[in-house]
């Protein structure tokens, strides 16, 4: 069947935000064309498109519940792919400052998936739809408008083999969701328009992950041991099995304003052992390498304030990474893609001529809390250059109480879990009855003196349950 232009939406990448956008496009347009530089079908691993796919990624808990709405039964095909789920609040074994935060019974599932797995199942579950079609390894050239430049009418592309002549793809909507290099700021420049403000937080951040090969699972019941950073030990470390490869165990380490894990090595080692908890290099301590240790560095994270643009052309919508990219310790970035999703499936439920800036400001509306939670907990670093507000200073003090206090308390594990998986918004710790809870544990910390890191432990032990 030939389909009209007023048939079709044009997604511009492959990314978790492409593929959500074109599921939720699968419901209001008759072709759907998702378009993307690298090859998607029948892709494991990580994809050279998405640079961090070969480091620790996390599905949030309400990032999870999105997905399992947009494609039923997922979760179950995460499982038989070697990813089965479990609760977040006893899966997860986080530790701040050397603390674990109390296990607790969250009722939020967490599927220990890495990206290049979740990633593939939900390619398979969108190739899956009678009128998406993917347009794979195609550069992305531009966009194509009416003549006064009123509204975007398609994007042009052009094959990547050798000859492949560029082509236009008309369409009633296009959406770009080619992440932290969107060229849309720059195309509305070419057009006329001015380019969305942009907000920045400079982290200068570094993932470097290394894998082994281990003979014996030193988990137990936990999914994943996490020494998160924190302001007082900015050093982190995420350490897990990965799916489907029996005894394969990734290992990333996080630093911040430069302080990187080196990829010797010798280097790596030293900096695993300098995390606050010596769990991690217990793990792998006698483990076998199966590569070196790879860098991924992050600058910044940024959000381009599209919903502050008083002028904007109509049939074209920016989602993911390309609107707000997130520092990725905080495993936002999905779920947010996730949340606007739902902004896109409210703006093609409304009434016809709904304008972009609707959808900007719905948009805007999911990416608030989100970025208030992690780029506030930036600013607990020192170096981390930003205003630092009253509001940012007391809810980063009573953060770092509330993870202290959580240590012999479920209820508060169960506030932050529920928190840190955008279930409820930041302002739910402030409850009164957590209040009370965090301020009679400071006292008692008071009366007992300052805690002292956690001592050092067999790595099975440091799984077993408190």
């Amino acid at each position: 069947m030939a389909h009209t232009a007023a048939d079709r939406a044009v997604v511009l990448g492959g990314s978790m935000a492409g593929l959500l956008a074109a599921r939720v496009l699968a419901d209001t347009y008759a072709e759907v064309l998702l378009v993307d530089r690298d090859r998607l079908v029948d892709v494991s691993g990580p994809r050279r498109g998405v640079p961090h796919g070969r480091h620790a990624h996390g599905l949030v808990a309400r990032g999870q519940q999105i997905l399992e709405e947009h494609f039923p039964g997922l979760t179950d095909d995460l499982a038989a792919a070697g990813a089965p789920p479990d609760d977040f609040g006893h899966a997860c074994h986080w530790y701040f400052n050397g603390r674990r935060i109390a296990p607790a019974d969250t009722g939020l599932i967490s599927v220990p998936a890495g990206r290049p797995v979740l990633e593939e199942q939900v390619r398979r579950r969108v190739q899956q739809l009678p009128n998406v079609r993917f347009l794979e390894e195609h550069d992305i050239l531009g966009l194509s408008t009416t003549a006064d430049r009123t509204r975007v009418t398609g994007a042009r592309i052009q094959p990547r083999h050798a000859g492949g002549e560029p082509r236009e793809l008309e369409a009633d909507l296009v959406v770009d969701t080619t992440g932290r290099g969107s060229r849309t700021p720059v195309w509305l420049a070419e057009l006329g328009y001015r380019a969305p403000e942009e907000e920045r937080v400079e982290i200068d951040l570094a993932y470097t992950t290394r894998h082994y090969r281990l003979d014996h699972d030193p988990l137990g019941d936990a999914q994943a041991i996490i020494p998160a950073a924190t302001p007082e030990h900015p050093r982190g470390g995420l350490f897990y099995r990965l799916p489907g490869d029996g005894d394969i165990y990734e290992l990333s380490l996080t630093g911040i304003l430069g302080d990187h894990a080196p990829t010797d090595p010798e280097g790596f080692e030293a900096f695993m052992r300098s995390l606050p908890i010596p769990h991690l290099y217990d793990a792998v301590a006698d483990a076998e390498p199966v590569d070196d240790p790879v860098k991924f560095r992050y600058p910044a994270s940024v959000w381009r304030r599209y919903e502050r643009l008083t002028r904007f052309p109509d049939g074209l919508l920016v989602m993911g990474d390309a609107v707000a990219s997130f520092n990725p310790v905080y495993a936002q970035g999905m779920t947010v893609a996730a949340l606007e999703s739902l902004a896109l499936r409210r703006h093609l439920a409304a009434p016809r001529g709904r304008k972009p800036a609707a959808y900007f400001k719905d948009v805007a509306a999911a990416i608030k809390a989100p970025w208030e939670l992690a780029a506030g907990s930036d600013l607990g670093y020192p170096g981390v250059l930003g205003r630092r507000t009253l509001k940012v200073r007391m809810a980063n003090a009573y953060v770092a109480r509330l993870q202290a206090a959580a240590e012999h308390d479920p209820e508060l594990s169960n506030a932050f879990i529920r928190v840190a998986g955008l279930i409820d918004p930041p302002q739910a710790l402030m409850r009164p009855r957590l209040m009370l809870r965090v301020l009679r544990a400071s006292r008692a910390a008071r009366r007992t003196g300052p805690a002292t890191t956690a001592p050092r432990r067999q790595p099975q032990a440091a799984a077993a349950p408190h």
